[in-house]
């Protein structure tokens, strides 16, 4: 199973965007929990779930650092 792409991440809208950091930490969690019982079978879920997440959430990063900078500007402009 490949990696998943940065550009599915960037296409979500901001509410998916939310529920999906959510649901991945949760299956980061259960994921914790499994090891920890000794159930875990495919452990390289481990890999691609961190690797989401991390894009999610630069994704979102993103996404406020251009609000923010969107922000700033027409106050600049008024000056």
């Amino acid at each position: 199973m490949p990696l998943p792409k940065i550009s599915e991440a960037r296409d979500l809208s901001d509410q998916e965007l939310a529920e999906q950091i959510i649901a991945v930490k949760k299956q980061l969690f259960q994921l914790r929990l499994q090891k920890a019982t000794r159930q875990l079978d495919k452990p390289h879920q481990f890999k691609h779930a961190k690797h989401r997440l991390a894009q999610l959430l630069t994704v979102e990063h993103e996404r406020k650092r251009a609000a923010a900078t969107e922000a700033v500007q027409p106050v600049a402009e008024q000056e």
